[in-house]
């Protein structure tokens, strides 16, 4: 795919993003999974440019089933900026999107340089703090429908991030229960092991992909390890609230109607 057509689809999908608006997914076949992360770079190059600032990553399809659903043997990332930060405690509009939903997630502060294929004692000795976290996505793909490259090439459906206070990393994090209520009604209930069995392949894996696209993870970054449940669909005037056994919790609320919680 040429440079042209890279940038004509990053401005697509960029648009999408900041205008709230859906869009049809790319026809199938038309991008190759390069092709797609190219696309992701220019995208979000394009909101650097607009003065937002990366953070770091997040990692999907964590759970073996969802790899089967979607017919892939690998993981996704996408890239996450400072823009995309929720308050914890704080509050969304929906306005800001197309059809958000919630996922459970923990987040890893990064406090080594870590790339390329590592151990978990590697992954375990770069991290400086783990949290519980959630992660608000937003496919602009009309009716959430997408294949493979265009999910990649919509930064794999990332939309927002809410993370909790930040515990030391020594923690043991293989088998944490984690449950997501949202209007104190219990929504998803699971454990911190259905992220690849051990959220900390999951940053083996980040490692691992970054330095495939040439980078690195650097001091300061955030990896969001990816979902530990199904997601939830977000409705105006809800309070979401996640609490992760040992680590605390996170919440948020969604702005009400007319924008009023």
């Amino acid at each position: 795919m040429s440079e042209t057509d890279i940038q004509t689809l990053a401005e697509r999908v960029d648009d999408a993003a900041r205008q709230a608006r859906a869009i049809d997914q790319f026809a199938t076949g038309s991008l190759t999974v390069g092709d797609a992360y190219a696309v992701q770079t220019a995208s979000v190059a394009r909101r650097v440019q607009r003065g937002e600032t990366p953070i770091g990553i997040k990692l999907g399809f964590t759970s073996r089933a969802k790899m089967v659903q979607m017919g892939v043997e690998d993981l996704i990332w996408g890239r996450l900026t400072d823009a995309m930060l929720v308050e914890e405690g704080g509050e969304i509009d929906l306005a800001a999107y197309v059809h958000p939903r919630v996922e459970p997630e923990l987040a890893f502060l990064i406090d080594k340089p870590l790339a390329g294929r590592v151990t978990l004692p590697q992954a375990q000795a770069a991290i400086g703090a783990v949290a519980p976290a959630m992660e608000i996505i937003d496919s602009r793909y009309r009716d959430f429908k997408f294949d493979l490259p265009s999910v990649i090439a919509d930064n794999a459906s990332s939309s927002g991030l809410v993370i909790g206070a930040w515990r030391r990393a020594d923690l043991d994090i293989a088998n944490l229960g984690m449950v997501m209520s949202l209007d104190g009604e219990v929504r998803q209930v699971g454990s911190s092991a259905a992220i690849l069995g051990h959220p900390l392949r999951a940053l083996v894996a980040a490692a691992r992909l970054v330095a495939e696209a040439g980078m690195s993870l650097q001091p300061g970054d955030v990896v969001l390890a990816g979902a530990a449940t199904a997601a939830e669909a977000l409705r105006p005037g809800q309070h979401v609230d996640l609490r992760v056994q040992y680590l605390g919790g996170a919440e948020f609320h969604v702005a009400g109607p007319g924008g009023a919680s």
